[in-house]
């Protein structure tokens, strides 16, 4: 492929693009606001920044926080492009107006020409895996250096990119710096043509995660309101097709502990008022923290739908289950409830994060299962053990702590490039 036929079939794909924001803006509104800013035309055109940081959504966003933190820090000022309203909300929540935000651009090179000559960066940084070839392409025809931050590269990802070796290569290859989680990611990109002086393995900066000052005391309120002495477990960021499967591993845990209180926090706002409905269908009382519901004493699950709350609930808890794992989705963050001591429990497909879930499982910090049947069989044994989940607990802090560090080697790489 060249990157001129890609250029085409992304100018195709411009009007379905439109037609779905509008389409899941039926259910969250945000998703029709400010759409101008994705061909660079908004009304209000974002002001000139010394960086530009592109994060997908909140994942991305959170684990950039201490990025962005560090270079607010040190005077630049940053515009940060998301992908997805959820992304821009927690970015204002964590940060609120000492960063610009923009939705991220259609990749065609005219939209970014015209995106770049209204910001001006002196660089970019991209988090994790997003790599868009005409950004990166229009950034070198400006001299604009660009860096792959907290790079990593699953090994289906490699395949996905090895199928069109020489675009990729070619894409890849305008990367002034990647700095990758591991060696395993590094060995990968300089396989897919990048050049082994442009990479440095810095570990991943989410090992530097902490748990939120001050959670402590709401989380001791949260967890008297749902019952001091009831067994409760998260299930933490899951996604289409596996909360039946969650429910399912719940209701055999009410077996056998009828009092167990199962905390069930989807990925996705948009999908809310449907794990709701379905968590009523089967004939579970629910409460939600967004309508400030009680939580009595029958309640058999409390819906997290709120946004930028995982850590408190987290906090308020006994266990946790990491979503997009029972789907083949490639998992989420298990890094954060492990930083809380929780004993953590993740399915079967975790290759968005298999040398950090491999670390964990090698530690005895967490476990992996392959169904609602193995989920159920994990938690009962965790839940009925204050013992075991506390030596599991401390085994995932020990762990979050070992491996803290790589943020302080991304920033130096990141002012390195700037100084350059």
């Amino acid at each position: 492929m060249s990157r001129r036929l890609y250029s085409l079939l992304i100018g195709l794909l411009i009007p379905l693009a439109l037609l779905r924001l509008a389409w899941r803006s039926r259910r969250v509104p945000t998703y029709r606001q400010r759409w101008r800013e994705r061909l660079a035309l908004a009304p209000r055109p974002p002001r000139p920044a010394d960086l530009w940081v592109h994060a997908v959504s909140v994942g991305e966003v959170q684990a950039a926080l201490p990025l962005l933190d560090h270079l607010l820090r040190g005077g630049h000022s940053l515009l940060v492009t998301t992908t997805t309203p959820t992304g821009a909300a927690r970015l204002r929540e964590l940060l609120g107006d000492s960063v610009q935000h923009s939705y991220t651009p259609f990749d065609l090179p005219g939209i970014m020409r015209r995106f770049l000559d209204q910001v001006r960066p002196r660089a970019l940084l991209v988090m994790e895996t997003e790599i868009w070839p005409n950004m990166l392409a229009v950034c070198t025809e400006l001299g604009i250096p660009s860096m792959l931050v907290n790079a990593r590269l699953s090994p289906r990802s490699a395949r996905r990119y090895a199928r069109v070796a020489g675009f990729s290569a070619e894409t890849m290859r305008r990367f002034a710096c990647i700095a990758a989680q591991g060696e395993a990611d590094a060995a990968r990109f300089v396989r897919l043509g990048v050049d082994p002086a442009r990479i440095r393995v810095t570990g991943s900066i989410k090992f530097d995660v902490q748990p939120p000052a001050g959670v402590t005391g709401p989380a001791e309120v949260l967890r008297r309101a749902w019952g001091r002495d009831r067994p409760v477990w998260v299930a933490a960021s899951t996604r289409e097709g596996e909360e039946e499967q969650v429910l399912a591993a719940h209701a055999t845990v009410r077996a056998a502990l009828p009092s167990a209180l199962l905390v069930l926090a989807p990925r996705h706002p948009d999908r809310f008022e449907r794990v709701a409905t379905l968590v009523r269908r089967q004939g579970l009382v629910l409460a939600r923290r967004s309508l400030g519901e009680p939580c009595g004493a029958d309640t058999a699950v409390y819906l997290g739908d709120s946004m930028g709350e995982l850590a408190l609930l987290f906090a308020a808890a006994d266990a946790a289950f990491v979503g997009g794992s029972l789907v083949p989705v490639g998992g989420h963050n298990l890094l954060e409830p492990a930083a809380a001591g929780l004993p953590v429990v993740s399915g079967p497909h975790t290759f968005n994060f298999a040398q950090i879930a491999r670390l964990l499982r090698e530690r005895g910090a967490m476990l992996q299962v392959a169904d609602a049947d193995a989920l159920a069989r994990v938690l009962l044994r965790w839940l009925g053990s204050p013992a075991e989940r506390a030596r599991i607990g401390e085994q995932g802090r020990r762990v979050v702590a070992e491996n803290s560090g790589a943020l302080d080697r991304v920033t130096a790489l990141v002012d390195a490039c700037l100084a350059g």
